[in-house]
């Protein structure tokens, strides 16, 4: 059983439906489900990166089932430009983990370790202009 605690206002996604919050609310959720909670739903104007692109493709891919095929192409395209771009044995590790994740349809998970892809990224183009300038 899994137990999740919304603030009041808070919305959750529940096999693609979108509850919202009315109060603090704890949901127990005693089987499988597709769920993830308002912080960890990214919007498209929010996907500006390579790793954030990755973090979209991979949440529709967990809540939109029905056009994961699509959404699996994306990932597969995108997880390969960033073992390119980003070039380090972390983030080939970091890919890697992903992609087991993904390959084991453990999509929560995934998204877990693309937040590190993320962070990954920010700190790699935050070096690169420290030494631009």
């Amino acid at each position: 059983m899994l137990r999740i605690t919304l603030r009041d206002g808070e919305k959750a996604i529940v096999n693609g439906a979108v509850l919202r919050a009315v109060g603090r609310t704890q949901i127990a959720v005693e089987n499988k489900v597709s769920i993830l909670r308002g912080r960890e739903v990214m919007r498209p104007e929010e996907a500006t990166s390579t790793a954030r692109q990755l973090y979209f493709a991979t949440m529709l891919a967990y809540i939109d089932p029905a056009g994961r095929d699509a959404h699996h192409d994306a990932v597969v395209q995108l997880i390969s430009l960033l073992i390119t771009t980003l070039g380090t044995p972390q983030a080939s590790e970091l890919c890697i983990r992903f992609a087991n994740d993904l390959a084991q349809g453990e999509y929560y998970k995934a998204l877990a370790v693309a937040r590190e892809v993320i962070a990954l990224e920010d700190a790699a183009a935050d070096q690169s202009a420290t030494q631009a300038a």
